[in-house]
C-alpha cells in the first residue's frame, strides 16, 4: 500500500490525523538522506543538515556534557509536544535526572530543561514563533535560539501561561549564564560559526 493509498484509506474511514500515522507515512517516503524532518502544527518540515548547523549543535552538546550525562541528551530526535500534531526534532534537548522514555520509546517532553534550536533559513519562522510559543506552553524552562545568519543568540525563561517572560540575546562572543536555571552552567559561543 502506498503512502497515498494509507491517506485514502484514512480519510475513507473517518480516523482522525495523528502524529503517528504521519510519522509513518515520513519513514515509507524517499526523504533525502541528511535532511532533518519535523511536524510542526500538523505541518511536515524538512530541513537540509548543513555544516555550521552541526558545529553549534555538536558545540552546545560538548558543553552541556559538564552538566548532563550523554543518555540525557538528544539532538534531533521526535518529541511530541503540546498542541495539534507538533513532533518535533529539537537540535539539542537536555533532559532532568530520572527522565525515562514513554511506552513507544520516545522522550517526554515533561522532562525537558533545555532546548536549542539552531536557525535554518527555511524554517526559522517555525523556531521564533510556534515551536517557542509550543515550548512556552510546554513548560520548558530554558529555551534558545542560536542564529548563525545574524551572529546572535535568543535565550527565553521564565515559561507561564503559554508564553516566556524573560528574554536576553547577544552576539556571538557573548557567554550565556544559566547558572540560575536548571542547567547550572556558562555556554561560552566564541566558537560558534556564522553563516
Amino acid at each position: 500500500m502506498t503512502v497515498l493509498e494509507d491517506r485514502i484509506e484514512m480519510a475513507e474511514s473517518g480516523d482522525e490525523l495523528t502524529l503517528d500515522m504521519m510519522f509513518e507515512w515520513l519513514e515509507k517516503m524517499p526523504v533525502p538522506e541528511g535532511y532533518k524532518t519535523e511536524i510542526v502544527g500538523g505541518h511536515i518540515f524538512m530541513t537540509p543538515q548543513r555544516d555550521t548547523h552541526f558545529q553549534i549543535i555538536f558545540d552546545l552538546l560538548e558543553q552541556l556534557r559538564a552538566e548532563y550525562p550523554r543518555k540525557r541528551l538528544a539532538s534531533d530526535v521526535r518529541i511530541d509536544f503540546p498542541g495539534r500534531l507538533n513532533g518535533f526534532a529539537c537540535d539539542v534537548a537536555a533532559f532532568a535526572d530520572g527522565s525515562v522514555k514513554d511506552s513507544r520509546g520516545h522522550w517526554r517532553h515533561q522532562d525537558i530543561e533545555f532546548i536549542a534550536e539552531v536557525i535554518s533559513r527555511d524554517t526559522a519562522a517555525n523556531d521564533y514563533g510556534p515551536k517557542k510559543d509550543t515550548y512556552a506552553s510546554a513548560g520548558v524552562p530554558v529555551y534558545l535560539i542560536v542564529d548563525p545568519y545574524t551572529g546572535e543568540w535568543h535565550l527565553h525563561t521564565l515559561p507561564k501561561d503559554g508564553t516566556y517572560h524573560a528574554g536576553l540575546s547577544f552576539g556571538f562572543g557573548e557567554e550565556i549564564d544559566l547558572t540560575r536555571t536548571a542547567v547550572g552552567l556558562v555556554l561560552k559561543t566564541d566558537e560558534f560559526p556564522r553563516d
